[in-house]
């Protein structure tokens, strides 16, 4: 994987400000890259030569702009929303607000800039949001990211540097409730997290796009075996999805950020927002007023991003996909609003901060991207 400079790149509404490429990336510390194939759903290793953070009940957030805290992997960025990561285990990150995508290192080297996506809407809600590779990234280098415009929510494509090509448009847009968690399935489908946009009503409006789970193809088109072949539809009734994460047995689960629910996706099934009758057969399990964000599944347990809660839920799933006990929590006040969250192939968990658009003061160092091993009794002993 390289590190991206900077290259002019002459663009329309929703072009780039892209970058020509410079050294190869090397890593300042003995970091071991990501191995082929998809990434594994163990317990996170105990090989000693492998730089894992350290115990993430400990951190403290660094006190002063220059002062060094393990768990931080980059710092100073504005409103990092969408994160993937690469195949040779650095990840991109999306700003929000800015729209530009850089690349951090797991080594805490200083972020890179690969490019800016331009003719966004970040008022309220709006931005750059979701990041996804494509599932065969490594032949294609093909990038997915959901987008907000002047007039619509849309999905776009694009290789790292190049131009974006929008692929579906005309999801609804909205000040609140934007929704924008994309992320492909192990059935090489592209799912689509969307809010009601401000507007319960659309989001059990069959035919609205608001408050919905969507799925395509790789090319944006609504997959054949929908609900509704003609329409990317696949659930509805959800107030504002933040969250999409896989288990290992490839059954999708959701976070919603205003119901504050998380719980197992049957396609097909109406969620019932807000106040209406639903359809999923599953429970919901609700976090209240935690303003749940992203989320991701280790073995059976699911860590949720909570950015009004300021910490990471942890909850375990049985095996009807159902949660079971009391939720815990880590990082509990300690990095702020935390909204994604993604665990890599050694089980840890990058996390991205939302200070700059919170009501609070932000530290010195906001916002950042995390990297940190779970709590053992969490991460590691759940089969």
């Amino acid at each position: 994987m390289r590190r991206f400079g900077r290259l002019a790149v002459a663009g329309l509404a929703l072009g780039l400000l892209a970058g020509c490429s410079s050294a190869e990336y090397v890593a300042a510390g003995p970091w071991r890259p990501q191995v082929d194939g998809p990434p594994p759903v163990v317990a996170p290793p105990v090989d000693p030569d492998l730089p894992l953070p350290p115990d993430p009940g400990e951190p403290a957030p660094p006190a002063e702009p220059d002062a060094e805290d393990p768990n931080v992997v980059a710092f100073g960025l504005d409103t990092p929303w969408g994160l993937a990561l690469l195949p040779d285990g650095s990840a991109i990150v999306g700003e929000r607000r800015t729209g530009r995508i850089l690349q951090v290192f797991p080594d805490r080297s200083a972020p890179v800039e690969v490019m800016t996506v331009t003719g966004l809407d970040a008022s309220g809600d709006g931005g750059l949001l979701g990041l996804a590779l494509s599932p065969t990234y490594r032949e294609d280098a093909l990038v997915y990211a959901y987008a907000t415009t002047a007039t619509d929510n849309r999905l776009l494509r694009f290789t790292l540097g190049g131009r974006p090509q929008a692929i579906a448009t005309g999801i609804p847009k909205g000040g609140t409730g934007n929704g924008g968690r994309i992320a492909f399935g192990p059935d090489q489908r592209l799912y689509v997290g969307t809010g009601d946009t401000g507007s319960p009503a659309l989001a059990g409006n069959p035919v609205s796009l608001a408050g919905k789970v969507l799925r395509f193809d790789i090319f944006g088109r609504p997959a054949p075996e929908n609900p509704l072949s003609a329409s990317p539809i696949l659930s509805r009734g959800h107030s504002n999805v933040t969250g999409l994460c896989f288990d290992a047995a490839g059954r999708l689960f959701v976070t919603e950020s205003l119901s504050d629910e998380f719980g197992l996706l049957q396609p097909g099934a109406d969620y019932g927002w807000r106040d209406r009758p639903g359809t999923a057969p599953v429970p919901q399990r609700v976090f209240p007023d935690a303003g749940l964000g992203g989320c991701a599944i280790l073995n059976r347990v699911a860590f949720l991003g909570a950015v009004d809660g300021e910490r990471i839920w942890t909850a375990i799933l049985d095996g009807n996909g159902a949660t079971v006990g009391e939720p815990e929590e880590f990082l509990a006040d300690t990095y702020g609003r935390l909204r994604t969250v993604v665990v890599d192939p050694v089980g840890a968990l990058w996390i991205t901060t939302s200070n700059l658009d919170g009501s609070d003061q932000p530290a010195p160092t906001d916002d950042r991207v995390l990297r940190v091993l779970p709590p053992s009794e969490a991460g590691g002993g759940v089969s």
